[in-house]
């Protein structure tokens, strides 16, 4: 399940036999919801293996808050964010992907140890992303963008948002096979509150046999979301805050992983991987019992 590529050993995509757990780890200052908690690397790097401890599959470092509205930060500052916290999990053995839109970080993520990279930009925002995935033959994540979330993009309108999501996504997954990405490392997400309202989210949640419909693996995001708070809001319209929503994401990711999804995306791991286990452990039970009642009718 890997192969050579230039100087360095990279990864090929990484399986598990249920939905994978990728826990979240924002060395940001301003995330949505757990934004400072983590902005020291020797903090963020205890606070992976805690999420490594606590049932997550893999790690999701990310130095730039995606949140609407949000400042970009400079090449400089991710590099110092990022590197040293890939660098610290990849030392004790994680399975690490890098969350950026910028390719040197990419690069000098994979170079330290991360063996997947998720751009919610698709490879949009920086045109050296795809050559730089290709070459060293990495997993990539591609998610459905409509831009920086500022002004209009931060909620897209669609006639028919789950066939147009669809359609983007497969637009460009064939762009990112056209720039020399493998079919079998490609990863797509729907993007889930990015340029979409509570009732697109929860539209394309209903539907994701089409999402996984385009033939790729899928990265579920729901994590604490703004469309969790909605669903959750009290008679008074008031939302719970985004660490509030934490039961509410783990009844999402049970969801996900029931329709197939290759991985969810958490803050809080614990709840989301019992729920996985979960439904691994009915749906072989259901399997035994197909084949149990197969076998009584010979």
């Amino acid at each position: 399940m890997s192969y050579e590529t230039g100087r360095r050993h990279v990864a090929g995509l990484p399986a598990w036999d249920r939905c994978a757990v990728m826990g979240v780890v924002n060395v940001t200052p301003d995330s949505f919801s757990d934004g400072g908690r983590w902005f020291d690397t020797t903090a963020a790097v205890k606070h992976g293996l805690a999420l490594v401890s606590e049932g997550a599959d893999l790690v999701d470092v990310g130095g730039e808050s995606t949140r609407p509205g949000a400042t970009r930060v400079d090449e400089a500052e991710e590099l110092r964010r990022v590197i040293p916290v890939v660098r610290g999990l990849a030392s004790e053995g994680v399975t690490i992907s890098v969350d950026t839109m910028r390719a040197s970080v990419a690069a000098q993520a994979l170079a330290a140890g991360a063996c997947l990279v998720n751009d919610v930009s698709g490879g949009l925002a920086d045109p050296s992303m795809i050559p730089v995935v290709a070459d060293a033959g990495a997993p990539f994540v591609v998610m459905h963008w409509r831009g920086f979330l500022r002004g209009g993009n931060v909620e897209g309108v669609y006639a028919d948002v789950v066939t147009e999501v669809v359609d983007e996504l497969h637009a460009r997954v064939e762009a990112v096979l056209e720039g020399g990405i493998a079919p079998d490392r490609i990863v797509v997400d729907p993007g889930l509150g990015f340029s979409k309202n509570a009732e697109h989210d929860l539209a394309l949640l209903a539907r994701l046999d089409q999402v996984l419909g385009l033939g790729h693996p899928l990265l579920v995001a729901a994590s604490r979301k703004r469309f969790l708070g909605r669903v959750l809001a009290g008679p008074d319209g008031a939302s719970p805050p985004a660490r509030e929503r934490d039961a509410a994401t783990a009844a999402v990711s049970a969801l996900a992983a029931h329709a197939g999804a290759w991985a969810v995306r958490v803050h809080e791991v614990r709840a989301t991987a019992d729920a996985v286990r979960v439904v691994h452990a009915i749906e072989e039970a259901r399997t035994t019992s197909r084949a149990h009642r197969a076998e009584g009718t010979r």
